[in-house]
This record gives C-alpha cells, sequence and structure tokens, in this order.
C-alpha cells in the first residue's frame, strides 16, 4: 500500500510578490506583475515586456560571495526552498536528512551566465572564462545547491520537460515519497530567462507577445479573443512534501494532499500541441483515475493558460473531453495572466496557487479577460476572485516537445 503524501511548506518567488503571503493576496487581488524590461536594453526587439523578479536579493538568502558563484536561477531556487523549509517548521537539525530529498529542475538552466561567458570568449579569449562558468549554467544545479545549502542527502534529481519542468518535479518527487524512499522531499521548478538570447529567440519563433510593448498591463490575456502571444516570466516555486505519517507525527499544517499524477507525450511537434488537445486530455485523465476520482468531483483546473492561440484553445478542448457535460462547472483559471509565464518554474507556482486554493476556497482570476473567443467558453473566472468551495483541483503544465504533465490536489481530510 502506497503512502499518502501531503503538502506543508511553500516558499514562492515570482513577479507578483515574494513569499506565499504577498504572492495569494497579490494573485487574489489581480495584480499584474508585468512591465517593460529592465534586466537589458530590449528597445531593438519584438517583445519589450516581461515579467521581471524586482525584490530579490540573494544576500537576503545566502553568503553574497557564495551568491556570485551561483546563477540568478540558482539563486532563485535556494531561496525559495529555504522559504518552503521555514514554512513548513521543518527543523532540519533533528531530521534524518538522509531521508530528506530535492527535485528541483529549471527548463533552461543559466543561461544569463552562458550569455555573459561567451561575451568574454570572443572579446577576451578562453583564459577570461571563469572557473565557475560550467556549474554555474547546469540546469542540475539548483537542485545541487538546494541540497548542499539544507544539507538534503536523499533522493536528488532534475527533471527537465520545458514548461513541465515544475509538475514533473513535483510529481516524481510524490512518487518518491509514496514508495517510501524518503520522508521528506522539496520540490519544484525555477527559471530566470529574461536575457538578451533567450528573449531574442522566443521572438524569433513568434511565440512572445509583441503588440502590447506600450501596455503591458494588459499583454497577457489567456483565453481572450485578443490573445496575441505569451509573456516571459522568471521566479521559482517550491514546495515541502512529506508522507501523511511524518507530518502527522510532528504535526505539520497540512495545505493539501496531492493524489494524482500523470504525464505523457503529443509525440506530435516540437512546440505545437496535438490537435484537439488529444493527448493533453488523457494525460488529465490519467492523472484523475490515478487520484481515484471522477472529472465531477474536480472543482477547480489550474490552466496552463499560456495566452497563445493554440496553447489556450486545445486546453479547452481537452477539458471538454475529459469533463463532458461537467465542463462548464468546473472552474478554470490561468495565473500566467498576471505572472507571465515562468517556463520551467511555472509548476512550482502553480502548484503553489492551487494549494492555496485548495486551502481557501479561493480561485485566484483570469485577469485582462475582455473578449470570448469561439468555442472558449469554459468559466474561466474572469478578471476577479472568485469564492468556491474547492474538493479537490487540478493543475496543467504542456511543455515544448509535447510533455504533459497533471498533478491533482485534493482538500486534506483524515
Amino acid at each position: 500500500m502506497s503512502n499518502r503524501v501531503v503538502i506543508t511548506g511553500l516558499g514562492v518567488i515570482s513577479p507578483v510578490g515574494t513569499g506565499k503571503d504577498v504572492f495569494w493576496k497579490s494573485l487574489l487581488e489581480g495584480k499584474n506583475g508585468i512591465d517593460k524590461i529592465t534586466r537589458f536594453d530590449a528597445s531593438e526587439y519584438k517583445s519589450q515586456i516581461a515579467g521581471e523578479v524586482k525584490d530579490f536579493d540573494p544576500a537576503d538568502y545566502m553568503d553574497k560571495k557564495e551568491a556570485k558563484r551561483i546563477d540568478r536561477y540558482a539563486q532563485f531556487a535556494v531561496a525559495a526552498a529555504k522559504m518552503a523549509v521555514e514554512d513548513a517548521k521543518l527543523d532540519l537539525e533533528a531530521e534524518d536528512c538522509d531521508r530528506i530529498g530535492t527535485f528541483v529542475g529549471s527548463g533552461i538552466g543559466g543561461i544569463e551566465t552562458m550569455h555573459g561567458q561567451y561575451q568574454k570568449l570572443f572579446e577576451k579569449g578562453p583564459s577570461k572564462i571563469s572557473p565557475f562558468f560550467i556549474p554555474m549554467m547546469i540546469a542540475n544545479m539548483a537542485s545541487g545547491h538546494v541540497s548542499i545549502a539544507l544539507g538534503l542527502r536523499g533522493p536528488s534529481s532534475c527533471v527537465v520537460t520545458a514548461c513541465a519542468t515544475g509538475t514533473n518535479n513535483i510529481g516524481d518527487a510524490f512518487r518518491v515519497l509514496q514508495r517510501g524512499e524518503a520522508d521528506v522531499m522539496v520540490a519544484g521548478g525555477t527559471e530566470a530567462s529574461i536575457s538578451e538570447a533567450a528573449v531574442a529567440g522566443f521572438c524569433s519563433m513568434k511565440a512572445l507577445c509583441s503588440d502590447h510593448n506600450d501596455d503591458p498591463a494588459h499583454a497577457s490575456r489567456p483565453f481572450d479573443a485578443n490573445r496575441s502571444g505569451f509573456i516571459m516570466g522568471e521566479g521559482a516555486g517550491i514546495v515541502v512534501l512529506e508522507t501523511l505519517e511524518h507530518a502527522e507525527k510532528r504535526g505539520a499544517h497540512i495545505y493539501a494532499e496531492i493524489v494524482g499524477y500523470a504525464s505523457n507525450n503529443d509525440a506530435y511537434h516540437i512546440t505545437s500541441p496535438a490537435p484537439n488537445g488529444e493527448v493533453a486530455a488523457k494525460c488529465m485523465a490519467k492523472a484523475l483515475a490515478d487520484a481515484g476520482l471522477e472529472a465531477a468531483e474536480v472543482d477547480y483546473i489550474n490552466a496552463h493558460g499560456t495566452s497563445t492561440h493554440l496553447n489556450d484553445e486545445t486546453e479547452t478542448q481537452a477539458i471538454k473531453a475529459v469533463w463532458g457535460e461537467h465542463a462548464k462547472d468546473v472552474s478554470v483559471s490561468s495565473i500566467k495572466s498576471m505572472t507571465g509565464h515562468l517556463l520551467g518554474a511555472a509548476g512550482g507556482i502553480e502548484c503553489i496557487a492551487t494549494a492555496l486554493s485548495v486551502e481557501n476556497d479561493m480561485l485566484p482570476p483570469t485577469i485582462n479577460y475582455e473578449t470570448p473567443d469561439e468555442g472558449l467558453d469554459l468559466d474561466y473566472v474572469p478578471n476577479k476572485a472568485k469564492a468556491k468551495t474547492v474538493r479537490a483541483a487540478l493543475s496543467n503544465n504542456l511543455g515544448f516537445g509535447g510533455h504533459n504533465a497533471c498533478i491533482v490536489l485534493k482538500k486534506y481530510s483524515k
């Protein structure tokens, strides 16, 4: 018999605020976190806006000298992990840290470091490359640095599945706990890709919104007929997961129980989702089956909802395929309307938002929803937060490469 798994700690760094309380308050207020890019001169870029983290100082979470040797994406991970452990009131000195693991992923890794070191290489030659270049760049170092900072010696990994990264890491950590291979897992996603090369690359793909450079507050508009591309975001979302037995023994506060998880691949295209959302629907259905729930028992879906034409259409079609006649009874919202798309960190912060929805019976809105689109006719929680009893909720993330990941959370009860 597998272990029950619960969420006991939340750590978040996002474009709408740092810390779970500020983050949650901002979401419920419909706060916009999108603005002009300030991390570099984007005046010649087609898309000049992003969801930047404006209130982060690595010195608040680590030694200044150490911070210089860690890429921004990994700094976010360490900071969010420390927040999550503190929020869980987990006394690591009293725990067996061989039984606490770390699954933290990044979709892209240290691209800011890579860009800076390439400039040095081309301008000053190979002797000027930093000895920290490789360990700052590689995507597994977020998980590595979290383990080192907290002294966690249990199962450790870094799943990289583009926009599904955060959800896959949390889901895989859930499986580790179910199997009894650890007592606690620190899991989630992190990303800091608002850099010259990354933004230029996404612009070249025509994936980013480029027609709201002078109106960033209204640029991200999932499910709205006038959506025109996603907005880059950055940050980290890390959760502390525990077996229910371990959490109960120490009297931990439980936000929600994880009851189901599934992942699959469209096997269709490097960036476009499969037509009609057919394979994403199978992923959602598998997650519900894993949870032992019927679709009608789910009250809320935290959607991938990127504000791109194809994603929002196919995700809606997938929801309709799974929920059938109950599709209009389930509420669906996308916090990317406020935060932008955090890529590998999206699943992390969206799991946190979903857990808080389950605990508080409140749904964050999809802001900037003004014009309904043909066929997109679900309850997208338009513009204002909504009070609703949430017995169970599902969080979707659908990534480049065809990766789909879904996780199901349920209100905890003994």
